[in-house]
């Protein structure tokens, strides 16, 4: 497939740029109904990300947090390209692509509600890009650095658009001391065209430690003195929604405390991935999926029936 014209040029120039957001943040009508208000979607609209709390109960989330311990334990050790080991210690810090081997997070993936918000954010039938649980043990859990997750899906996985969204459903209490996702509001305005030519077979070393496409200094500088930096506290039971350019990244966990996440990227199917635009070769289908099924995002009534353990979200 022949890309379409590159509005989000990255890892050719010398230099890093700055360039503006040329596509929409929330696709669909603010009066749109669903799980999210409108303050939340403003919050969505302005900040590129929203805190839900409350958005599963109790019963969903011992589920989920049991079907967390059962695939770290069933991946520690595993050789199998979707699992990730920390860099120095060999524990488990990325299993990806677990709505398709886990029942619990395949059917958590495709919860009504949940479907609903993603599509008040959308505004078009969605599929899942990527998914994966994020781990990061105590004492000895390694930073995710500064990234825009855009960036990496534009450059490595031919993703045209910035039509595409993260949930985060934490498993664990995130906070400052054991490495809570940091995001910059406002960010997601802006894209940062990284430098450097993406080397064969990226990912095999960025997901353990990312050092190409990501922010230089100065970008990264200007971009933190013009909005400033926000941790939100999460828990289980909430959700965090954030647009796909806005910039993260998470410090290491020298606390006692675990961190755990899990993570479903929602794309547009009117945003499917071409041919890489900053690599030469496109990335596996368990980072990437290159044959997506509409999940009826677009179809699910705006007052349907909770699904097992959905709750309805509180402004």
């Amino acid at each position: 497939m022949v890309n379409a014209q590159d509005l989000y040029p990255t890892r050719i120039h010398d230099e890093a740029r700055i360039l503006d957001r040329v596509d929409p943040v929330v696709y669909s009508d603010p009066a749109t109904e669903g799980p999210l208000n409108y303050e939340q979607l403003d919050s969505f609209e302005n900040k590129g990300f929203v805190h839900v709390e409350n958005f599963f109960d109790e019963d969903t989330v011992r589920e989920l947090s049991q079907a967390l311990e059962r695939a770290r334990t069933e991946n520690t050790g595993s050789d199998r390209p979707e699992v990730i080991q920390e860099p120095a210690s060999g524990d488990v810090r990325s299993i990806f692509a677990v709505h398709q081997h886990n029942p619990v997070y395949r059917e958590l993936s495709r919860d009504p509600r949940l479907l609903r918000a993603i599509f008040q954010v959308l505004g078009s039938d969605a599929y899942i890009h990527q998914s994966r649980i994020n781990f990061k043990p105590g004492f000895r859990g390694k930073e995710f650095y500064w990234h825009s997750d855009f960036e990496t899906w534009h450059a490595e996985d031919g993703m045209p658009r910035m039509r595409a969204v993260s949930c985060l459903i934490p498993m664990t209490p995130n906070d400052e001391f054991n490495g809570a996702l940091m995001l910059i509001p406002g960010s997601h305005r802006h894209y940062i065209s990284c430098v450097g030519h993406t080397p064969e077979d990226n990912y095999k070393r960025s997901l353990k430690q990312q050092s190409t496409g990501v922010p230089d200094d100065d970008s990264l500088r200007w971009l933190v003195d013009k909005y400033g930096i926000e941790a939100p506290h999460t828990g289980p039971g909430s959700l965090l929604l954030f647009d796909c350019n806005v910039m993260h990244g998470s410090n290491s966990n020298i606390s006692p405390f675990p961190r755990s996440n899990v993570f479903f990227v929602y794309n547009s199917v009117h945003n499917t991935l071409q041919q890489p635009f900053g690599a030469d070769a496109p990335r596996p289908d368990f980072l990437a999926e290159r044959r997506p099924a509409g999940l009826g995002a677009d179809r699910v009534p705006a007052m349907s029936k909770r699904v097992r353990g959905a709750s309805r979200a509180r402004a």
